[in-house]
């Protein structure tokens, strides 16, 4: 499914507007919420930047693809959108899905900036036309696993699907827990049902689960199913992936869903651009923006500062991520190279653990700040 752009015009580079493809999970299997989420923060952003006056005089449009967390999909749709002769391609929340796209673009010489995809190896070598907002998956899922230590957790559970994604994130909290003496026993989601995952949990003893699988199925059963058994009523549920940061969360799960820490992207206070940010998305959306909504915002602010110096031409904007230097929503900008991710990386969003207040689900708590 092709989404048509959020504004009229032509859709050449050379036309009075400027075309930007943006590229979000709008279907499923995708991750809805957060491609909402996604789009309204990179279209809040294009109002503001076109209000201001645009890009020289000229308006930033929009062409915005579903990507449906297919990878395949978000290939072709790079190579229709650099046939339609966008300047650069942006968004995405999914890591395989960002990938693909990543080297799509990489292949097609269109500069490409990710909004949310955090799999550290986003590409399969060093690039000069990628660049990236979120953090690196092992920079936040390490302070994550610095936050179960803390806790005083030794025994670990993830219940996990089979994807790079959730088994470079099990990799990652292994080898930032094994030199502190805790275990990490795996789980296999995907195939146990969630009560045998409840057994399983009991069996090994574990204090703790983190949940590696997608939401709503099956991250809603089993927190179910561990709620609910006796025998597991001392143990930490967790979400790292940030599964609960979204509405559906606590509408399906309601007390239950509390409890639950996840990391999410976001300073412990919001400065006045951040809150004028929130409250826009706020209106459009007619719910709390989540830090994916920031991440949509700071993608368009960043593409609009790179066009404002190297003007809508491919080669140049890629040539411009090294010189940004511009203040987002939860904080300022700058891209850096960060071993292990062969792209340009802002290093580094300020990453919270967090979760929702059993007192008062609809408020966040924060429980450690990296």
């Amino acid at each position: 499914m092709s989404t048509p752009p959020s504004s009229a015009g032509a859709e050449r580079a050379d036309g009075p507007t400027v075309p930007i493809g943006a590229l979000v999970p709008l279907s499923r299997p995708g991750w809805v919420e957060a491609g909402r989420q996604l789009l309204t923060g990179l279209e809040t952003a294009v109002r503001d930047v076109n209000d201001a006056g645009g890009i020289a005089g000229r308006p930033l449009e929009l062409l915005v693809r579903d990507t449906a967390a297919d990878p395949q999909r978000a290939a072709a749709a790079v190579e229709e959108l650099a046939g339609l002769g966008v300047v650069a391609v942006a968004g995405e929340y999914h890591s395989v899905v960002a990938r693909a796209v990543a080297a799509r673009a990489e292949a097609l010489g269109v500069p490409y900036l990710c909004s949310s995809a955090v799999l550290d190896a986003l590409t399969d070598g060093p690039t000069d036309r990628v660049a990236r907002l979120c953090p690196a998956q092992s920079h936040g899922w390490r302070i994550y696993a610095d936050f179960l230590l803390d806790a005083g957790h030794r025994r670990i559970a993830v219940a996990a699907q089979q994807s790079v994604y959730w088994a470079a994130g099990t990799r990652i909290l292994r080898e930032r827990l094994a030199p502190h003496g805790s275990t990490v026993v795996e789980l296999d989601a995907g195939t146990l049902s969630p009560a045998e995952l409840s057994g399983e949990l009991a069996r090994h003893g574990a204090t703790a689960l983190l949940l590696l699988v997608g939401h709503p199925e099956p991250a809603v059963p089993i927190v179910r199913a561990v709620r609910r058994d006796r025998r597991l009523a001392g143990v930490l549920i967790g979400a790292p992936a940030g599964q609960p940061e979204f509405t559906q969360w606590q509408e399906l799960l309601g007390d239950e869903g509390t409890a639950v820490p996840f990391l999410r992207y976001l300073p412990e206070r919001l400065g006045v651009t951040g809150e004028r940010v929130a409250a826009a998305v706020r209106e459009r959306l007619g719910e709390a923006p989540s830090f994916v909504a920031f991440e949509g915002y700071d993608t368009v602010t960043v593409l609009a500062e790179v066009l404002r110096s190297a003007g809508a031409d491919r080669e140049r904007v890629a040539a411009a991520w090294p010189r940004v230097d511009v203040d987002g929503t939860r904080g300022r900008i700058r891209f850096t190279r960060v071993p292990g991710t062969g792209v340009w990386q802002w290093a580094w969003p300020p990453v919270q653990v967090v979760d929702r207040d059993p007192a008062a689900p609809d408020r966040f708590r924060v429980l450690r700040s990296g």
